[in-house]
This record gives C-alpha cells, sequence and structure tokens, in this order.
C-alpha cells in the first residue's frame, strides 16, 4: 500500500525571508546601529597594528633603537581592540537572541493556530522538524555565524581600506583575488540554496516515517510487516545521508577554490612590494604592512566565505519558519447558537479531508440539553470526524454546527511535564487547590494524586512521574471538571485502560459528565447501552437512532454489533 500523499507546509521565498528578518529587526534598530558601530571602532583599532609593526621594521632596518613607543602603541591597541570587539560581539549576540526569541514565539504561536486537518495532511513530522531541528539550525547561526560574520565583513571592507591608505597599488594587486572569490561564493550559493533546502525537506520526510514507524510498533509486529516498514526508514534516511555527502562534497570544492584566490592574491601583493621598495616608491615597512594586511584578510575572508554553508542552510531552515507565520490565520468560525432546548444542532453536515473524498455526508443530529447521546459504528463509520466538528477542531466542508460551549477528551492524553497541579489548571488557571482535589475527587483520581511523592506538586509528564493510561484519562477529566463545559465531548476516552481501568474511567466520565449534554463516542457499548440515546453510524452517515432497548427489539446494525460484542466477551 502506498504512502499517503502529504501536502508539507508552505516555505517562505527568499524576497520574503529577508523582509522577514528586517521585520523582526526593526524594532532593535538602536541596539543593532550600537552592537554593529562598537564593532566597526573595534576593527578599526585593531587595525593600527600592522602600521606599527612596518614602523618598527623600519626602525630596525635604519638601525634606530628607539622602539618603545610603537611597541606601547601596539600593547594599548591590543588591549582596546580586545575590549571594544567583546562588547560589539556581546552587543551583536543580544541583538540575534532577541529576534531570534521573538522569531521563536510568532512560530509556535502561529503552529498552535493551524486547522488540525492542515497539520494531518503535512503529517506531524514536517512540523516536528521545523520547530526541532530548522529552529535550532537557525539558532546555532544566530550565537556563532552571525557575529562571526559581522566582524569578518567589517574586517574585510577596513582592510582594504587600510590597504589602499598604504599604497592604492597594493589594493589594486589585492584585487587579483576578488574575481576567484566571487565566482566561487556565486556557484557555491547557485548549487547550496536548493540543495540546503532539499536537506530540511528529507530531514521532515525521515522524521515522519520514524514518527509513523515506532508510533504503529504494536501493529506492525502484528502483521509481520518489519521489512516493510524498515524499508521505508532505510529509504528515506538513505535520501538524507545522499543530500549531505552532497553538501560535503560541495564544501570541499568551495574551500579548495578559495584557497587559489589567496594564494594568488598574496603573491601578487609580494611583487608589488618588492616593485615598489626596488624603485624606492616605499618602504620596507610599508611593503611590509601591506603584505600584513592582506595575509590578515585570510582568516575573515575565508570565515565569510565558509559562513555562506551555515548562512544558506540557516535560511533554508529560516523559509521553513517564515513559511508557517506567514500562514494567514484561519477565520473565527461564527458562533451559532443552537434553536429551542437544542445544546447540539447538526444540519445537513459533510466532511471531507481530502477533495473528492467525503467522510461525512449529509449528517443531522439534535442533542437536547443535559440528554446523553452514544455515537456508535464500525472503525471508519465517521464517529470521531463527527465528534471532532461539533467540538470545532475541524472546519466542516458542508451543512453547520451550532454548539454551546463544548469540552472534549479523547483518547490520546498529553500530560504536559510540570508540577500535577499546573497540569490541571491548563483547564482553569485561577483554579485554588480546593477546587484541584475537588476535581480529582469527582473523577475518582484524588487518592493515587495525593499519593505521588510530592503530592500535586509533583512533576509528571516528560522526564517526570510516569501515570498509567487509566490516571491519564482521569487527568483529562478533572480538567474537564474544572473547565466546566455545557456540553461534553468523549471520544473513546476508556480505549487505552484495561478491563479494570475501563470500569473505574465508566464510573469517572458518569460522574464528570454529570448535569452536561454528552456526546460519547463509545468504544465499550456498555457506554451506549446506558446512554439516553444511541445514534448509529455507518459509512459517514446516521443509520439508526433510539435507546438501547429500541435498537435491539429493531434488529439492525445495532442489534448485531451488540450480539458481536456480546459473544466476543463470552
Amino acid at each position: 500500500m502506498s504512502a499517503p500523499e502529504r501536502h508539507l507546509l508552505p516555505v517562505a521565498t527568499p524576497a520574503r525571508t529577508r523582509s522577514a528578518v528586517r521585520e523582526l529587526v526593526r524594532p532593535h534598530r538602536r541596539l543593532a546601529v550600537y552592537g554593529f558601530g562598537v564593532m566597526v571602532v573595534a576593527t578599526a583599532t585593531g587595525l593600527a597594528t600592522q602600521p606599527l609593526l612596518g614602523w618598527v621594521i623600519d626602525l630596525v632596518a635604519a638601525g634606530e633603537g628607539a622602539l618603545l613607543p610603537p611597541i606601547a602603541l601596539l600593547v594599548v591597541v591590543a588591549l582596546a581592540a580586545g575590549a571594544l570587539t567583546a562588547l560589539g560581539l556581546a552587543k551583536v549576540a543580544q541583538l540575534g537572541e532577541t529576534v531570534l526569541a521573538e522569531l521563536r514565539e510568532h512560530f509556535v504561536a502561529r503552529a498552535l493556530t493551524l486547522p488540525l486537518e492542515q497539520v494531518e495532511r503535512a503529517g506531524s513530522g514536517d512540523l516536528t522538524a521545523r520547530v526541532t531541528a530548522d529552529v535550532s539550525r537557525v539558532a546555532d547561526a544566530v550565537r556563532s555565524a552571525l557575529p562571526e560574520l559581522a566582524r569578518s565583513a567589517l574586517t574585510i571592507v577596513l582592510t582594504l581600506g587600510a590597504l589602499a591608505l598604504v599604497d592604492w597599488r597594493f589594493f589594486v594587486a589585492a584585487l587579483i583575488a576578488v574575481p576567484v572569490q566571487v565566482l566561487t561564493a556565486r556557484w557555491y550559493v547557485r548549487h547550496a540554496v536548493p540543495l540546503y533546502a532539499a536537506q530540511r525537506v528529507a530531514a521532515g520526510a525521515q522524521q515522519q516515517q520514524l514518527l509513523e514507524t515506532i508510533g504503529g510498533a504494536p501493529t506492525v509486529r502484528a502483521f509481520l510487516r518489519h521489512d516493510e516498514h524498515l524499508g521505508r526508514v532505510e529509504n528515506r534516511s538513505l535520501a538524507a545521508v545522499e543530500l549531505t555527502m552532497r553538501g560535503l562534497r560541495l564544501a570541499m570544492g568551495f574551500y579548495s577554490r578559495l584557497h587559489i584566490a589567496e594564494y594568488a592574491g598574496l603573491a601578487a601583493v609580494l611583487i608589488t612590494g618588492f616593485l615598489l621598495v626596488r624603485n624606492g616608491q616605499a618602504s620596507i615597512g610599508e611593503a611590509t604592512a601591506a603584505a600584513l594586511y592582506f595575509h590578515s584578510l585570510f582568516g575573515p575572508v575565508n570565515t565569510a566565505l565558509a559562513l555562506l554553508d551555515d548562512a544558506q542552510s540557516a535560511t533554508a531552515a529560516l523559509a521553513r519558519l517564515v513559511g508557517v507565520t506567514d500562514l494567514p490565520l484561519p477565520a473565527p468560525a461564527a458562533h451559532v447558537e443552537p434553536s429551542g432546548e437544542a445544546a447540539v444542532e447538526v444540519r445537513g453536515l459533510g466532511h471531507a479531508y481530502v477533495t473528492g473524498r467525503p467522510v461525512l455526508h449529509d449528517v443531522d443530529l439534535v442533542v437536547a440539553g443535559g440528554e446523553r447521546v452514544a455515537l456508535v459504528g464500525a472503525s471508519g463509520a465517521g464517529k470521531t470526524t463527527l465528534a471532532k466538528l461539533i467540538s470545532g477542531l475541524h472546519t466542516p466542508t458542508g451543512g453547520k454546527v451550532a454548539a454551546r460551549g463544548v469540552g472534549m477528551v479523547t483518547q490520546e492524553v498529553h500530560v504536559f511535564a510540570g508540577p500535577l497541579a499546573e497540569d490541571l489548571r491548563l483547564a482553569r488557571p485561577e483554579a485554588t487547590d480546593d477546587e484541584l482535589r475537588r476535581a480529582l475527587s469527582l473523577v475518582d483520581a484524588l487518592d493515587w494524586a495525593l499519593a505521588l511523592p510530592d503530592g500535586l506538586s509533583t512533576v509528571v509528564g516528560e522526564g517526570g512521574h510516569r501515570l498509567t493510561p487509566a490516571q491519564r484519562q482521569q487527568l483529562a477529566l478533572a480538567r474537564l471538571v474544572l473547565a466546566d463545559p455545557e456540553v461534553a465531548v468523549l471520544d473513546e476516552a476508556t480505549a487505552e485502560a484495561g478491563s479494570a481501568g475501563a470500569r473505574v474511567l465508566e464510573r469517572a466520565i458518569d460522574q464528570a459528565s454529570a448535569g452536561r449534554t454528552t456526546l460519547v463516542v463509545a468504544h465499550r457499548l456498555t457506554q451506549a447501552a446506558s446512554a439516553d440515546r444511541i445514534v448509529v453510524m455507518d459509512g459517514g452517515r446516521v443509520v439508526e437512532t433510539g435507546t438501547h432497548a429500541e435498537l435491539l427489539t429493531a434488529g439492525g446494525r445495532y442489534a448485531a454489533l451488540w450480539r458481536a460484542w456480546s459473544d466476543g466477551r463470552s
């Protein structure tokens, strides 16, 4: 079976990426000017070293012994340049970290508002790769590449200016290296931009395949599909490795060409110095200073050009982040009140995750206030899709949904890392400890919660105390109690628990939903049997509705499901 087609989240164009960076930096212009201004002064101060060394050489060549003044000045220059460079780099780093923090906040805020169906179409691996690997790549560039690139660029510009001040002919000689460097940089960028963009996409695809394989490991083992899934992981990994190797070969060619430029330029400057000194047009000290200036360019030029590697990779990652932050915000769903005494009203509802392949067809459903309705049907009947549409997690492609305040509990409960009390307060931030304890007590979770090593202050979630599946569901139900919605939607909330845990959870569900309008996606038909009304779905349509007794008497779809379920339990 072929893998489902992925519609990856968008990637910003280079022009839009540059514009986004300008927008982020604009509020911090003063810090940017201050930081780069200090860097200019620090670099200019450091460039006094070469002429001072040339002065020393001229004094020695002339047989003069007054070396103390230039040596003292060299010490002052070294101290001043070091202090100013440290200050400038700190300010540039502060600017980068500030901008990075804002970018990360924009990205996370926008990612949290993405429509669920869009994330599902792209695959969780795409979004995960952006929020982890891409953010990390940009962060590394900001923390290391940005300060060094700024320092190197300033050094190159000011050094060439100083070289021209010594003698314009040294400057002209140094320019021999420029065409090779420019052509090398253009060649590199032309090949690196698409390569690094492809690497980011391949990393996302690799992560998506790993998530799917690991997440579905029990099913893979059950159907003995190890080789097929290992083959998919291997293919994704090999594609990523091949792109990485192409990047390494590209970098090796890049550095080889740079070395040619360096030695050609140095040879030209040395020959120019020899001719000028022989003709009496420059002193040995000036020729030495010029050679030292050009040699000092090796480091910053190589650094600047080498940072193109980091810059291109970070730019590709940044474009993927900006592509998400630029997504238009979804229009707020217009709140429609159900008519009459209804708490939920669904009319002519249709929905398709993929255009042309509807999963719901013209569904009508009215749930009265305080009524408990169970959704029943085989896997793929459309129960969960209907529940998500009523909860507002999906936007219907046809028809209308009207519901009062809705809270939803699914079988997949996320426990956030941190104290248990703070996890509960996600539902109601202002809740007191007594209110937390009452909510836990209502879902039969207070005893085990207080028995934790630090009670409600115990750290749970990633890296903390691990909760059982039943405890995680009780935590979700306690959140529901604290949120106190008028309508509760429970999507197979007992599916992850064993038989004993399911009985505990069914009692907790009854207590948490007491007095609320409740819609239950029934995993166990005992939940359906105790409901006020049962809605049977098949093929995305409502095919039966009635009480447990009525539907058994009718002998239709529900009766067949009940017989099969009862026989299985026997």
